[in-house]
């Protein structure tokens, strides 16, 4: 075993004894110069899975009433919808939920885009082929866990343990050995998404590198601990494992003041929404504030609220859910403007999966399909990709009880994203191991 393989595994628990261990061999990857630009990749996750058919919402009369016969309950009146004018029309208009403006604004300026009906496939699928059981589905539709970690590993019919971010700094790890930090950074724990092979991701809080606060100057005694904790991990150990949880403390140490240390020089005057998601958009803003401090040429952050399983009560919580996610986005953009990188980072969502066309009395129910929302100044902005469906219970684009397949498959989205950030061709069937069952493995997104 790999020494530092050894020492990643043992930050995790130190679950990985010898025992009946199989590590497998790092994969080869295409090796590459270290990189001479900066880029980033913010993925807000929206768990629960957001009802994207009320996001957005077509206004032309004809689509429209067919989009209110399906919603029954849960249709937005029409007269409340916010314009968006795509510069590539499809032959319908469109509209954002009224709690959007912030995000309508951004779409009309340039700044956001729409990609429409996306989810996980295998293969693509049509309607026929879904009651058929004709064509390769990814398992366990419709439920939470199952389709998080489908759109977070795209993992397919397959098991993986590692997600696509984790495996794009997996391929990216040879041109970013400069850099000071990992380059996968969550504000929202621990997750599949940034698990790489050989790399391993960071978490931080909303004030900056969680700390051993017992060890904290402000605590009475800390800098007292602090010295005799770091003495301890410094005396040296006879037992391989306890040498290797020594390094893991010390690393732990050591990168959180560094962190913590380039966060204080970080000043924004941009103001952010109070809320949870909020402030996790504005640390990493901090974070991209003092990049060059740290050295980073690459980074992707994770962040992520809650809310959307919206069961029951749709109409009551989604326009603050939507509300939130547009102002945050407004707001994350304007610091990117501030601090001058607006072009070299790029801000998408995802979500568990769409929802039900129909109303279960109070809200929906799970579903495949939805829209998601990308945003920055290297998109082509003020477009929808992707194709719209048809929002017809019983139509082209419906499994059953208005469940819409996709269009546009999660493979897709990852590799458009990744061969953007500096992913080279022969790397990218790693990151998205369906996209060779797709006719197009771009989707077009950036200028």
């Amino acid at each position: 075993m790999k020494r530092r393989r050894f020492l990643e595994l043992a930050a995790f628990g130190g679950a990985a004894c010898c025992g009946g261990l199989a590590l497998r061999a790092p994969r080869a990857f295409a090796i590459g110069a270290p990189f001479g630009d900066f880029k980033a990749l913010v993925s807000i996750f929206l768990f629960g899975g957001n009802d994207a058919f009320n996001m957005v919402v077509p206004r032309s009369p004809a689509e429209y009433n067919v989009y209110a016969t399906s919603r029954q309950n849960l249709a937005l009146d029409q007269a409340v919808l916010l314009p968006i004018t795509p510069d590539n029309p499809d032959g319908a208009a469109y509209g954002l939920h009224p709690s959007m403006g912030a995000l309508q604004t951004m779409f009309e300026a340039g700044d956001a885009s729409v990609l429409a009906n996306v989810g996980p496939l295998v293969q693509p699928v049509t309607r026929a082929e879904y009651f058929a059981g004709t064509v390769a589905l990814p398992p366990q539709l419709f439920s939470h866990n199952d389709q998080q970690d489908q759109w977070q590993s795209l993992r397919g019919r397959t098991s993986l343990a590692s997600g696509w971010a984790g495996r794009i700094a997996d391929a990216l790890a040879p041109a970013t050995t400069g850099q000071r930090l990992a380059m996968n950074i969550s504000t929202a724990g621990t997750v599949l998404f940034q698990a790489g092979a050989d790399t391993v991701p960071y978490a931080i809080g909303t004030n900056g590198a969680n700390t051993y606060f017992i060890l904290e100057s402000s605590v009475p005694f800390g800098d007292q601990r602090r010295a005799a904790f770091e003495a301890h991990l410094n005396a040296g150990f006879s037992n391989v494992h306890a040498r290797a949880l020594a390094e893991v403390h010390q690393r732990s140490l050591a990168t959180a003041d560094d962190v913590n240390a380039a966060l204080a020089l970080a000043s924004l005057s941009t103001p952010f929404p109070t809320s949870s998601l909020g402030a996790q958009l504005n640390v990493v803003a901090r974070m991209l504030a003092v990049r060059d401090v740290l050295a980073m040429s690459r980074q992707i952050f994770f962040v992520s609220t809650g809310g959307f399983d919206t069961h029951d009560d749709q109409n009551l919580n989604q326009p603050n859910l939507l509300g939130d996610v547009a102002n945050c986005l407004a707001a994350f953009q304007a610091a990117m403007v501030e601090i001058g990188i607006q072009d070299e980072v790029t801000t998408f969502t995802q979500s568990d999966f769409g929802r039900t066309l129909t109303s279960n009395g109070d809200g929906t129910d799970h579903g495949w399909g939805g829209h998601q929302v990308i945003a920055g100044g290297a998109i082509h902005g003020r477009r929808i990709f992707g194709t719209m469906p048809v929002l017809e219970i019983g139509g082209a684009d419906d499994t059953d009880a208005g469940r819409i397949i996709p269009t546009t498959s999660v493979d897709q989205y990852a590799a458009t994203l990744a061969r953007w950030f500096g992913v080279a061709e022969a790397d990218i069937a790693t990151i998205a191991p369906s996209i060779g069952n797709f006719a197009a493995s771009d989707l077009g997104l950036f200028v």
